[in-house]
């Protein structure tokens, strides 16, 4: 199979303006939404993947979308994930560590409204990381803006293995608030391999 036949699904990624990492640049790009004004290639809640067809893509991106689900429902999710992917692809989840951010609080004696760091929308502090941003939410008017559960490195990790996804990998990308992890739908699929270098599959 070539690349270029190769797709990945941006779950919750609001807009195809908003980059995704360089080694899906020869991936066709879907976007997957629950808010039309995005123009969502797939127009879905999420909860509802596993009512879609079955091995449709190479890969699944999800960034800071999961924690928008309640606990409860974080499982449903995983699992439609692990449906819509081939044999071989890839899921890709980024969310917020909480872990993180409360180290931080109690490191640098901050409270909930006091800036944690800045972003290229200002300042961000603990409580938007922790509930949702609180302008967008105002704003938007939307409560799917709202963060309703929390994870930390380990508890991400774990609930995609509990989910059936398998090879989870721990991702360290320097985004300090960030816990990424990549899993597979059984052995991965060799693209994977070379382009994110994974060790301890062969």
């Amino acid at each position: 199979m070539t690349t270029s036949a190769r797709k990945v699904l941006n779950v919750g990624g609001n807009s195809k303006d908003i980059p995704i990492p360089h080694y899906y640049q020869d991936f066709e790009h879907l976007l997957l939404d629950i808010d039309p004004k995005g123009n969502p290639d797939v127009l879905c809640d999420a909860r509802e993947l596993d009512q879609r067809p079955g091995d449709e893509f190479d890969a699944i991106y999800c960034s800071h979308n999961l924690e928008h689900y309640y606990w409860h429902d974080v499982a449903r999710v995983l699992k439609g994930f692990l449906h819509s992917l081939k044999p071989g692809g890839m899921v890709d989840i980024r969310v917020p560590d909480l872990q993180a951010v409360f180290d931080a609080m109690k490191s640098k004696n901050i409270g909930l409204n006091d800036p944690l760091y800045n972003s290229a929308v200002g300042p961000i502090a603990p409580i938007d990381v922790i509930y949702g941003w609180r302008q967008e939410l105002e704003t938007s008017g939307n409560d799917f803006f709202a963060h309703k559960t929390g994870f930390n490195q380990k508890t991400l990790r774990d609930v995609v293995k509990a989910a059936g996804l398998s090879f989870v990998f721990d991702v360290k990308t320097g985004a300090v608030y960030e816990a990424h992890v990549i899993a597979f739908k059984g052995r991965p699929d060799p693209i994977f391999v070379e382009r994110l270098k994974l060790s301890g599959v062969s």
